[in-house]
């Protein structure tokens, strides 16, 4: 075990008690809130030119929500204990705050602004359809089959309220996993008011571009021609995210540099050394500088629609790997240095086991398996337009 150490480290900082599953659970969360806020700005700020996206963020949203707890759960280790975070409240405690602000945002945002934007086609799909399929479109419909158009109208203003107060509470979701990390005023890596701020960022970041990811894949496998008008307007929502999200963890570092208290020492041989690859290599020249190139470019030359398409589908998923290790970076880079600022330990990611890499990778899978389940149960292109 010694052999981890280099330095002086205390004996309960060789062995780290957060690891991938605690790094996925703020990348999970942060694209639910980036495919969130991507969705309002058709319904709330009406880009219009979105429109082919709009479902299919909610929906995507719904389904990384739906995995994003699980990856807690998991490390904790006690699943049937879960629920006591919400039979016990405490309100002193920010983790168990998070357990109602999960559920309000699960139950009373994103489930109920589908089910108002998807009523009245489970009204039309149950008439239409026979058998089994018949009897689930029923029930998703809750017996409610007025398909009038005041009714439809009463949809629309419900559903346009709640992305009003979705938008506010999709924030709240991942600032408050910034404020977990930013209120640790032990650990000088974690400490810092702008860290909520650059979590909703790059939550935003990501968010857009897995979207953008799923929408060319998924036109791709249904055979149907990319809206290209909408594609270029998500790029360029995702260049100017990714210029706002480079700015603040730019200042949050020069903040660092120009302040340089006694835990700077420590902190410049971490980001030298231990985290050289993940944080310049990963998240900062993949992650951000070469999207940013290849975004800009797009935003000043003429580039072919087909050599979009790819810059597209290579930025998106590069910013993707970026902000991966961004949270990497933060969680784990967090872990890594003696609080006494004497040391440093290492960490090593196992293959199996609870906290392995493939446990990891079932939980990036298992959310794409129910976006494809719910694709198929609520095909957004089938939805009848509202006459």
């Amino acid at each position: 075990m010694l052999s981890k150490v280099e330095g002086y480290i205390y004996p309960n900082e060789i062995e780290l008690q957060w690891g991938i599953l605690i790094v996925l659970y703020p990348y999970l969360t942060g694209l639910v809130a980036g495919a969130f806020i991507l969705a309002s700005l058709e319904r709330v700020f009406k880009i219009k030119i979105l429109g082919p996206t709009y479902q299919l963020a909610l929906l995507t949203a719904l389904s990384f929500l739906i995995v994003a707890p699980f990856t807690l759960i998991s490390h904790l280790g006690q699943p049937l204990r879960a629920y006591e975070i919400l039979i016990t409240p405490n309100a002193n405690s920010a983790m168990a705050i998070f357990g109602f602000v999960y559920l309000w945002y699960l139950l009373a945002v994103l489930n109920l602004e589908i089910w108002l934007d998807y009523r009245r086609d489970f009204v039309i799909w149950s008439r239409e359809k026979k058998g089994f399929m018949r009897i689930v479109y029923k029930v998703l419909s809750l017996g409610i089959s007025d398909t009038s158009p005041k009714a439809v109208k009463w949809d629309e203003r419900l559903g346009y309220m709640i992305t009003v107060i979705g938008i506010p509470s999709a924030f709240l979701l991942h600032g408050y996993v910034g404020f977990i990390f930013g209120s640790v005023k032990a650990n000088p890596w974690w400490s810092t008011v702008l860290m909520p701020v650059i979590f909703i960022f790059s939550a935003m970041v990501s968010g857009i571009a897995l979207i953008m990811i799923i929408y060319m894949v998924v036109s791709y496998l249904r055979k149907v021609t990319i809206d290209m008008p909408c594609l270029d307007m998500i790029g360029k929502y995702l260049f100017y995210m990714l210029i706002l999200d480079f700015t603040l963890e730019s200042l949050d570092q020069v903040h660092r540099i120009y302040e340089a208290e006694e835990s700077f020492d420590i902190l410049h041989m971490l980001v030298n050394g231990r985290l050289f690859i993940t944080l310049f290599g990963f998240q900062i020249t993949l992650g951000m500088v070469i999207p940013l190139i290849s975004l800009g470019a797009i935003q000043i030359l003429k580039i072919k629609e087909q050599i979009r398409k790819i810059i597209y589908f290579v930025s998106g998923f590069l910013v993707l790997i970026g902000i991966f290790f961004m949270r990497w970076n933060v969680v784990i880079g967090g872990q890594l240095f003696s609080k006494g600022f004497h040391g440093f330990t290492n960490f090593k990611l196992g293959l199996v086991g609870s906290e392995g890499l493939f446990m990891a990778i079932v939980w990036i899978v298992l959310p794409f398996l129910i976006l494809a389940f719910l694709l198929w149960l609520l095909p957004p292109w089938k939805k009848q337009e509202v006459v």
